[in-house]
C-alpha cells in the first residue's frame, strides 16, 4: 500500500453563521460563556494528580504551532513555553536581532516572575489552569446556530488556539484588536473577577499581549517588532529592576 503522511483532524459541530444583527437567543452572552469556562478548573492531564499548564497535543496560534508541554508553574510555562518559543520562531523567520533577543530574555526572566510568580498571584495562592481559547478576536467570533440546531442563533467562537493557562490570557488578544468592548469587559469580571493584584491587571494583559506581537513577528514580520519592543521597554523599565 502506498505511504500515507500522519495527518490530524479537528471535527468539530458545524456552526451555521448569521448576521451579527440578528435577534439572538435566549443563550448567554459571549461575556458570560467566556466567564463560565475561566471560572471551571481545568481537567487533570493523565499521570498528573492536579491540574497543571500547558495542553495534551499541540494547538496553533495562526500558523504557528505552540509548545505546550505541561508545566505546574503558570511563570515557567508563560517565559518558556510562549515567550522563548515564538523568539526561536521568530529568529528563524527573521534572524537573529540582538535588540529583540535581549528584551525577550529580559522579559522572561524578570517582568515575567514578577507579575506571573506562584508566590505573587492572588496573594501567593497562584493562578488556577482553565482552558482558554487562545486567540479570541472579533474575526474569531460571531453569532450563529451549532450544529443541527434551529433555534435561534447565539454567541458563538471558532479557530480555538486552546492551552490551560491563566484566564487573563485570553484578554492578551483582544488588547490587541480592540476585543469587544467595554461593556462585555464589565459583564466578564463582574463574573470572572480580575486577579490580585487588581493594580497590576492593566501591565499583565500587556504581557500577554506581547506573545501575539511576537508570534504576528515570526509569522509576518515587518511592524509587529516595534510593537512587541515598545511593550517590552515599558515593561522593563517598570518591573525588570
Amino acid at each position: 500500500m502506498p505511504h500515507m503522511p500522519s495527518t490530524s483532524f479537528l471535527v468539530t459541530d458545524f456552526l451555521n453563521l448569521t448576521s451579527r444583527s440578528a435577534p439572538k437567543s435566549s443563550a448567554p452572552s459571549l461575556a458570560a460563556k467566556l466567564a463560565k469556562l475561566h471560572t471551571t478548573t481545568a481537567p487533570v492531564p493523565d499521570g498528573y494528580d492536579k491540574p497543571v499548564f500547558g495542553f495534551p497535543v499541540t494547538t496553533c496560534c495562526g500558523d504557528t504551532p505552540q509548545d505546550n508541554s505541561f508545566k505546574q508553574s503558570w511563570a515557567d510555562f508563560y517565559a518558556n513555553n510562549r515567550l522563548r518559543f515564538i523568539l526561536r520562531r521568530a529568529e528563524k523567520s527573521n534572524n537573529v536581532d540582538k535588540e529583540l533577543h535581549t528584551l525577550v530574555e529580559t522579559t522572561a526572566s524578570k517582568v515575567v516572575p514578577r507579575l506571573l510568580g506562584d508566590d505573587h498571584l492572588n496573594n501567593g495562592k497562584g493562578v488556577t489552569p482553565v482552558v482558554v481559547h487562545g486567540d479570541l478576536w472579533s474575526g474569531n467570533a460571531s453569532v450563529g446556530t451549532i450544529g443541527s440546531d434551529s433555534g435561534a442563533p447565539e454567541d458563538v467562537v471558532y479557530d480555538s488556539s486552546a492551552c490551560y493557562a491563566h484566564n487573563e490570557f485570553e484578554l492578551g488578544i483582544m488588547k490587541m484588536f480592540g476585543g469587544f468592548g467595554g461593556s462585555f469587559l464589565k459583564e466578564y469580571h463582574d463574573l470572572c473577577p480580575k486577579t490580585e493584584p487588581v493594580d497590576e491587571y492593566e501591565d499583565r494583559v500587556k504581557l500577554y499581549e506581547l506573545y501575539h506581537h511576537l508570534n504576528h513577528y515570526a509569522l509576518f514580520g515587518g511592524s509587529y517588532r516595534s510593537g512587541a519592543v515598545s511593550i517590552m521597554k515599558s515593561l522593563v523599565r517598570k518591573y525588570g529592576g
